[in-house]
């Protein structure tokens, strides 16, 4: 269902991104923030899940930035490249491109910022710094850096209790520091456990997670 369309932000600079438009009475629109190997095919898949879901959802290309479809493959070569990619990215530009993703939704109702990996980092910011509908994070990196920050939404995050990336001690950091937002951990769970492209995807966490941000935003909607 996602096809390729380009975005401009205000900047002048042209970016591709994937776009995923339901078929179904729209709840709301969805802004996917990629993890470091950039913007990959499971972005797509991410945004067609949305789309199946009833939401409108579009994933930008981020690294376009640096250079147009930037993308890396899932071994330590493309973790290091994808590192050195995430170092270049700033916040001004970042917010550049998460807004020229705003702007493609008309109207502008009920936006949602997701994100996976440094993406959800990035989810963190935004959701902080921008105003959103709510946020739905899945095991944001570099979030004990900005705790200084707090989502102004409602958001609810994801993480595996066995993620060599954001280990344990500091997920539960970040939940006892946020007890306003749900934070869920899952049993036997690495780092990246929604993604099936990557060799650490666990099928009953992410079906849960998603069931779990599902009804995170079922909750969110006013009551007819």
């Amino acid at each position: 269902m996602s096809k390729n369309i380009n975005l401009i932000s205000s900047d002048g600079h042209s970016l591709s991104a994937y776009f995923s438009a339901t078929t179904k009475q729209t709840k709301g629109s969805v802004i996917v923030l990629h993890a470091i190997f950039g913007r990959t095919q499971h972005m797509a898949n991410i945004c067609d899940k949305w789309a199946t879901a009833g939401y409108n959802a579009i994933a930008p290309a981020l690294y376009d930035r640096i250079k147009p479809d930037l993308v890396f493959n899932y071994d330590k070569r493309g973790q290091k490249l994808g590192r050195n990619s995430y170092t270049k990215l700033d916040e001004k530009h970042i917010f550049l491109d998460i807004n020229a993703a705003i702007n493609h939704f008309k109207p502008n109702n009920k936006i949602i910022i997701s994100g996976f990996c440094t993406g959800g980092t990035w989810t963190w910011v935004a959701a902080a710094k921008l105003n959103f509908y709510a946020s739905i994070n899945f095991y944001g990196s570099h979030i004990l850096s900005k705790m200084e920050l707090t989502p102004r939404c409602p958001t609810i995050l994801h993480y595996g209790d066995k993620d060599l990336v954001v280990p344990i001690d500091a997920v539960e950091k970040i939940k006892t520091t946020f007890p306003q937002f749900n934070v869920h951990v899952y049993p036997e769970a690495g780092h990246a456990f929604f993604n099936p492209e990557q060799n650490t995807y666990n099928k009953l966490a992410a079906e849960l997670a998603w069931k779990r941000s599902i009804k995170f935003l079922d909750k969110l909607s006013p009551q007819k």
